[in-house]
C-alpha cells in the first residue's frame, strides 16, 4: 500500500476530502515527524509505535569483496518500534 492509496482509501472516501487536501495533510504529517526526528526528538504514535534517532557509534568493518578492514563512521538511524496494542491486534 502506497501514501496514494492511504489518501484514497482514507481521506478522501471518509472525511469528503480532496485527494490534493488529502495528500497536502498526509506530507504535512511526515514533514512534521521528520522535523522532529532531526531535531532529536522521539515520536510516539499511539496504538502504532514510536520513531527514535539512535547514534550508531564508528567500527571497523570489511569490505566483503577484498576482505580488507575498514572504518566505517559513526551515524544515526531511525528506529521504530511497534506499540503492543498493534502487536497484539497483528498476532491475532
Amino acid at each position: 500500500m502506497t501514501i496514494k492509496d492511504i489518501v484514497v482509501a482514507n481521506a478522501c472516501d471518509k472525511f469528503d476530502f480532496t485527494k490534493k487536501d488529502a495528500k497536502e495533510f498526509f506530507d504535512l504529517v511526515f514533514e512534521t515527524i521528520n522535523a522532529e526526528l532531526k531535531s532529536g526528538n522521539k515520536v510516539q504514535v499511539n496504538g502504532f509505535g514510536s520513531f527514535e534517532v539512535k547514534t550508531v557509534k564508528a567500527r571497523e568493518g570489511r569490505n566483503p569483496k577484498t576482505g580488507e578492514t575498514i572504518k566505517i563512521e559513526a551515524s544515526k538511524k531511525v528506529n521504530f518500534k511497534v506499540a503492543k496494542a498493534l502487536k497484539d491486534e497483528i498476532n491475532k
